[in-house]
């Protein structure tokens, strides 16, 4: 009375069939099972003047400080830019503190024929 079982491996054209009819079951089901509702959309009433809520009040408080980071933020790009443009301009021309121009070469000092005294 003992029953032999043996346990089958499933073939790759079994499963794809088996999930192409589970598929086409999900289809079929969809529509029936996702039926419309009797339920109507709410309307809302005419916008009156109404007082602004606190969630309103903390995102123009968030507004207004994130406008006054960006302004400062493109002020001080802005100051860094003339600050570098006048070094440039120093550097290549040579006046005010500049000792004179140089193109960014090192010197250095010995003979400049590579030879040791």
């Amino acid at each position: 009375m003992s029953a032999i079982t043996k346990s089958e491996t499933i073939s790759r054209r079994k499963a794809l069939s088996l999930m192409g009819l589970a598929a086409a079951f999900g289809l079929a089901a969809a529509p029936t099972v996702l039926t419309v509702s009797d339920a109507e959309a709410q309307t809302a009433a005419a916008p009156t003047a109404v007082a602004p809520t606190a969630g309103m009040q903390r995102r123009a408080a968030r507004h207004e400080r994130r406008h006054e980071r960006r302004a400062a933020r493109h002020e001080r790009r802005m100051e860094r830019r003339a600050a570098r443009h006048e070094r440039r301009m120093e550097r290549r021309t040579g006046t005010a503190a500049g000792t004179g121009t140089t193109t960014g070469a090192a010197t250095t000092t010995g003979t400049g024929t590579g030879e040791k005294k």
